[in-house]
């Protein structure tokens, strides 16, 4: 799947030249800037993709025997509580009414999640009133002053109390993170929220919602405009001595990779995932089930006919994903950064090229990888928006300098 004027052209091939700006990798963040300037500035705009298909990891494809929507690399959940980019977004996709759900498998149970009435009163076998629920938890946490708390495991203590750490949290972080939650920081798990109600709804932003074609439309129809080409199966590393110097770059990849590892690797956390098609019309009842228990080595479930009840799937089969989560190897699709206080020292200095690399060459990093932040699909677009108003548009119209901080 890709754009109608997406194509993989072997890059030595076509030129660079006329270009008004280059956007390395066709994500949210990506197709955000290079939509902006085409649109507001009728300006020229390449997009270069590694892949074979547009839209970064959101990217969705339909699974060929029964025509169920997948998301590749895992669920995408849209939620946002910023009008703007609420806004934005619906100009090139509707929306379902879709609120996420979550339940958690402990024991051979199925727990409502997040942690609230529900799962408490599930836990603890009676109905606790909310003031009876925040006192039960209160007692159990005291067993850790959280200001004491010098890792994971004593910060979730204090936090939620050693039986919900136990049941819901340990077990789980460990397959997250492939490390003991002693060994990891205590930052990592600073806030844990308990809602003591009944509401279950796994995010509290004003809009949420599916878009209603898929994630791959909606991605395609913000690369349509006539003065935007996407060029698949093309690694900016193979042809960026090709570029004109002096134009304009929004690079949206690993920023470590962009200077060559100079000042190491930085950490990321990545996912595989186990598809398979189920001779059942519903496999476990929920878009999400997380599994909770160390004896299972997946971290979750995703049955992705239930993020559409609305379409018409087939009745007698459906498609289940399970998702594993490991440490990225060099190799291996980046998801999530790690961000030990190693890495911050390694992009502190990254930052210092970065802001160079801007002024001297007019190249603005953005996205996840570009950045080294963990950004959902809103905070990406709205970082976009913000850099195309702030730095990325005062370039292309006056010539002012790029400001390279990694924000």
């Amino acid at each position: 799947m890709g754009s109608r004027r997406a194509a993989p052209v072997p890059s030595p091939f076509v030129s660079f030249a006329g270009y008004d700006l280059i956007v390395v990798g066709s994500g949210f963040f990506g197709l955000t800037v290079a939509e902006r300037a085409a649109s507001q500035l009728n300006k020229r705009v390449l997009v270069l993709e590694r892949r074979a298909h547009i839209g970064g990891n959101a990217y969705s494809e339909a699974e060929p025997e029964t025509g169920i929507e997948v998301h590749r690399y895992g669920a995408h959940l849209f939620h946002t509580s910023n009008k703007r980019v609420w806004e934005y977004c619906n100009q090139f996709t509707e929306f379902t009414g879709y609120q996420h759900r979550v339940f958690a498998m402990h024991d051979g149970t199925a727990y409502q999640f997040p942690m609230g009435l529900g799962l408490i009163t599930q836990f603890v076998g009676r109905y606790l009133s909310p003031d009876e629920a925040r006192a039960w938890v209160a007692e159990q946490a005291s067993e850790i002053d959280s200001k004491d708390a010098t890792n994971l495991e004593e910060k979730a203590i204090s936090l939620v109390g050693r039986p919900l750490y136990e049941a819901f949290i340990r077990d789980y972080t460990a397959k997250q993170w492939q490390t003991d939650p002693k060994e990891l920081p205590a930052a990592v798990i600073s806030r844990l929220p308990v809602r003591y109600n009944f509401d279950n709804r796994y995010f509290n932003d004003t809009y949420e919602g599916l878009p209603v074609d898929g994630y791959t439309a909606w991605l395609e129809k913000m690369a349509e405009h006539e003065n935007i080409e996407v060029r698949l199966d093309t690694d900016f590393f193979d042809v960026k001595d090709e570029i004109p110097a002096g134009t304009p770059i929004v690079y949206t990849g690993p920023v470590d990779r962009y200077f060559d590892y100079s000042e190491g690797w930085l950490g990321w956390r990545t996912l595989d995932f186990e598809q398979e098609v189920v001779q059942t019309g519903d496999y476990q009842g929920t878009p999400v089930m997380n599994y909770n228990d160390a004896d299972v080595p997946f971290t979750r479930i995703h049955e992705f006919r239930h993020f559409h009840p609305e379409r018409d799937y087939p009745k007698d089969k459906t498609v289940i994903v399970r998702e594993f989560s490991r440490a990225a190897e060099k190799d291996d699709e980046p998801y999530y950064p790690i961000n030990t206080a190693e890495d911050r020292e390694k992009l502190e200095r990254y930052r210092v090229l970065a802001k160079k690399e801007a002024a001297e060459k007019n190249v603005l990093f953005g996205g996840r990888l570009g950045t080294y932040k963990y950004l959902d699909m809103h905070m990406a677009i709205g970082a976009a928006l913000s850099a195309f108003d702030n730095k990325i548009a005062p370039h292309l119209t006056d010539g002012s300098a790029i400001n390279g901080d990694l924000d």
